[in-house]
């Protein structure tokens, strides 16, 4: 009974820490250390371990719990834990999501809503992203679904640059549905998108450079009144 309940008051509390132990926290005899710039020290007793990270001024980290005996290594682990956390951050951000955009047409669009629309998946292509396209049928335009296909193949041609048809048109109850994809990979269009916004962000001091310059010479000289010259003191009789 009393193991049931060490076993239930486990599972009760609460997450496992997924943190390496480090110095004090460390609960073997002898580790085998690796030394600051990953040379092997060898199997050394746990507090010489702890002396030497107290020498070097560094942490013992133990790298390899199930090693027999555990793998330790001296080094700096707040310094550790920031760069682990930097490079996570970094590989998020470069990680590529695929979405899928949608936009929805009338057979019948005005010539100017077209342009507006068209404009709207290019910009969804160049980011790398799939676009779903929509042509919705109303009332007697159920009868000409040609007009949907036709209008479909027309912005497929203006977009071809950047996209192609991963999906053919296809009937859909009262819709005719087309997939574009983007030519260019998520991560490919992240990276550009990143290259030029530095390369404004570069920009960006030059051009105000310029513009103070400019100022700078538009502005008037300053008017500077000479001081009078002094006479000459009168000699005392």
């Amino acid at each position: 009974m009393a193991v049931r309940q060490t076993v239930a008051w486990c599972y009760r509390g609460g997450s496992i820490s997924t943190e390496p132990r480090i110095n004090d926290r460390i609960r073997v005899p002898e580790v085998r250390l690796v030394g600051p710039s990953g040379e092997q020290v060898g199997i050394v007793p746990l507090a010489k371990a702890l002396e030497l990270a107290q020498e070097y001024d560094l942490d013992l980290v133990e790298v390899a719990a199930n090693a027999r005996p555990p793998v330790c290594k001296l080094m700096d682990y707040g310094k550790f834990k920031y760069e682990s956390a930097m490079k996570a951050r970094e590989a998020r951000k470069n990680q590529a999501h695929t979405v899928i955009k949608e936009m929805k047409l009338r057979p019948k669009i005005d010539p100017h809503d077209y342009d507006t629309k068209k404009g709207h998946v290019v910009r969804f292509l160049k980011q790398g992203d799939k676009v779903k396209i929509t042509i919705m049928f109303r009332g007697r335009e159920q009868s000409r679904p040609e007009l949907g296909y036709r209008l479909l193949q027309r912005l497929a041609t203006d977009v071809e640059d950047l996209g192609f048809i991963e999906s053919n048109p296809k009937q859909d109850g009262r819709n005719m549905i087309m997939v574009l994809g983007p030519h260019k990979k998520k991560t490919e269009a992240m990276a550009e998108a990143r290259e030029a916004q530095a390369a404004r962000k570069a920009e960006a001091p030059t051009t105000e450079s310029r513009r103070d310059r400019a100022a700078g010479s538009d502005a008037p000289e300053a008017d500077v009144a000479e001081a009078p010259a002094e006479e000459p003191a009168e000699a005392e009789a």
